[in-house]
């Protein structure tokens, strides 16, 4: 057995804009999204085994079995590929994104197991076919495979690659409550809602390098939910817009806000007013990647 072992960071993710444009009849619902990655990422190592998936994971609270992404990622892969008879693989999980944190964590985790189990195989899967699998995972897999700046359509799964931000930044913070998925989606009214993010008018600003025209255009609709339920999510982003934040918004389901500096000591000092304030442990200081 080859002791080659592979090495990857899954990073997080945020939304700088996200609306939902309507429920489908199956359940799921119509998105427009942008979606950027950011500087906090997991780190997964994976080896080659005798046979089936073990997976070591560094948290308690999250699960080692066929109730983790990652296990379900690997053993679609495998499957998929026809080695699952053959071969094993052991996968230890380092974890840094918050979790229930409304970053894709779990998500980014799967595009990791799918991508390193890949080379590590040398399966020879292109990224559209390992995306092709991630979708079976989850609507943000395809995404996290890509990474970078794109904009989401559909259920999440239709990308289209956009220009990064310019360098700025980011203020992450997650409070100590976890927003359920489900519950945000099931309680939204979609058909109601009484604004939309100008999504076109923010890809306009990325495509101009205008960091104004993106944070005056930060909005989301599953806000509109969430919010109401966990306030401290609203105090969180007066505190970062109270400290000089250009725009402060809640990524993706929640509970994960984010505000975005356009000076490092600024940023610092939010992070610093945050934790002395104890509106949450999970405080990060971080950049667009």
């Amino acid at each position: 057995m080859s002791d080659k072992t592979i090495r990857r960071e899954a990073f997080a993710k945020i939304n700088l804009g996200l609306d939902v444009v309507r429920r489908l009849p199956n359940g799921y619902h119509e998105v427009r999204m942008i979606m950027q990655t950011v500087g906090i990422c997991d780190v997964l190592t994976f080896r080659k085994a005798a046979s089936g998936i073990q997976l070591i994971v560094d948290k308690e609270e999250l699960p080692s079995d066929q109730n983790n992404l990652i296990y379900k990622a690997a053993k679609l892969l495998m499957d998929t590929a026809g080695i699952s008879d053959t071969k094993g693989v052991c996968i230890t999980l380092e974890k840094h994104i918050p979790i229930a944190a409304g970053m894709a964590g779990g998500s980014t985790d799967a595009a990791a197991a799918l991508l390193g189990i890949n080379e590590l195989y040398e399966i020879g899967y292109d990224v559209d076919k390992l995306k092709e699998l991630g979708v079976k995972i989850g609507a943000d897999v395809p995404y996290c495979i890509q990474g970078g700046t794109a904009l989401a359509e559909g259920i999440g799964e239709v990308l289209s690659v956009l220009p990064t931000p310019p360098a700025c930044h980011l203020v992450i913070v997650k409070p100590d409550i976890n927003v359920s998925t489900k519950f945000v989606y099931e309680n939204l009214k979609a058909n109601e809602l009484e604004s939309h993010p100008d999504i076109d008018g923010m890809i306009e600003g990325l495509e101009k390098g205008d960091l104004k025209a993106i944070t005056d255009r930060l909005a989301n609709v599953l806000e509109t939910v969430t919010v109401p339920a966990y306030p401290i999510i609203d105090e969180i982003k007066q505190s970062m817009l109270d400290a000089g934040a250009e725009g402060a918004l809640m990524s993706g389901s929640g509970p994960t806000v984010f505000g975005i500096f356009t000076e490092l000591e600024k940023a610092k000092q939010a992070a610093k007013r945050i934790e002395d304030a104890e509106l949450a442990k999970q405080v990060f200081v971080t950049a667009f990647c």
